[in-house]
């Protein structure tokens, strides 16, 4: 059985990446994590026991570490999905964004490739470097167009301008040293075991408590939401058919403004939960975030021309089966919900703070 290293496993759709890997039990799965506050053994609980999946809790900036993972298991793929990804906190902390999502993945590469480089041919030639990226690097949309593989890179938060640098040395490592990456860059994603410092799980939670549910501004900025269910089959299919040196955007056709996914949130609510109903009456619009992109959209054509893959879940169905799942553990994010930061409004400093945070 190939073996597969995928960082940052214990996050969110790290996790559900490294659960459907071993529930189809496709690849033995060596799973690294720093385990900050955005990171939970919990979300792997399932695997307790499974002698197929490893989990080492470390940084993939300590070359030494990722060495030794790399002679011992000799992976067949690496999946670099850790990063620092809530927008509020780049604003308040960008070093911190620097150092995790641009720094880390240099230090990645850099061992990744060394190790690779010294493999027999027939072991450099099947091997792949994915990187999971972000469409908010290509910077804001109007009202109309969509985002492309060749759309020009104009980020405009210092989250944004973290993973622009990452996609950069990814690129550049393939370029240069021939590494076989391949580069993706989501949309929005939801779904099960997200932190509740993003806005479904946040909305949600609030509205159980019958508190206000705050949405930026008028809430009028349109994203296209993705299933997490999705994203990770997306990314799966990337790895085994993807050509090396290629990007591909990951999208799931489901527009919706901030304040449509909230009315929709609400009625799902509504229907599961009807206490406290019409909970779309606790909406409140609060001030914007600063810099807030008005417009992502993504043309996805690439991955289902040429891997053969669209999306299986409809957003309405996937918000519907998200509020499920949500309800049924309100006890873990309510409880991950208290961790530094997560709680409470981000990103309204006048200027970043030095040093960031940790």
């Amino acid at each position: 059985m190939d073996t597969w290293i995928v960082t940052g496993g214990a996050g969110f759709v790290g996790a559900n990446l490294v659960r459907a890997l071993r529930g189809e039990d496709r690849v033995r799965v060596v799973t690294l994590d720093l385990l900050t506050y955005a990171g939970d053994r919990e979300r792997l609980a399932a695997l307790a026991g499974d002698r197929d999946h490893v989990f080492v809790e470390g940084d993939v900036a300590d070359a030494g570490l990722v060495g030794r993972l790399l002679e011992e298991h000799r992976p067949t793929a690496v999946l670099h999905l850790a990063a620092e990804t809530h927008v509020d906190r780049s604003i308040d902390g960008p070093e911190a964004f620097v150092r995790v999502n641009t720094e880390g993945t240099l230090r990645l590469l850099m061992a990744v490739c060394g190790w690779w480089r010294a493999l027999p041919a027939v072991e450099r030639a099947g091997f792949r470097f994915l990187h999971a990226g972000t469409d908010e690097v290509f910077g804001a949309l109007g009202p109309t167009g969509r985002f492309t593989e060749a759309s020009p890179y104009a980020p405009r938060s210092p989250y944004a301008a973290s993973k622009a640098g990452a996609d950069h040395l990814v690129r550049a490592w393939h370029a240069t040293f021939g590494l076989p990456t391949l580069l993706t860059n989501g949309s929005n994603i939801y779904g099960p075991w997200q932190l509740p410092e993003k806005l479904i799980p946040l909305l949600l939670l609030k509205a159980l408590a019958g508190e206000p549910m705050p949405l930026y501004g008028d809430g009028g900025q349109v994203r296209d939401w993705m299933h997490v269910d999705d994203h990770v089959a997306a990314l799966i299919r990337v790895v085994e058919r993807g050509a090396p040196g290629t990007s591909y955007l990951l999208g799931g056709g489901g527009e919706r403004t901030n304040l449509q996914l909230a009315h929709a949130l609400c009625a799902s609510l509504d229907t599961l939960r009807p206490a406290g109903a019409p909970h779309a009456r606790l909406i409140r619009h609060v001030p914007d975030r600063p810099g807030h992109d008005r417009r992502y959209a993504v043309d996805a054509a690439r991955l289902a021309d040429e891997l053969g893959w669209k999306p299986r879940r409809s957003f309405d169905e996937g918000l519907r089966s998200c509020v499920a799942w949500m309800l049924e553990h309100r006890g873990w994010l309510e409880a991950i919900a208290r961790r530094d930061g997560v709680g409470r409004r981000l990103g309204l400093d006048v200027a970043p703070r030095a040093g960031g945070r940790a």
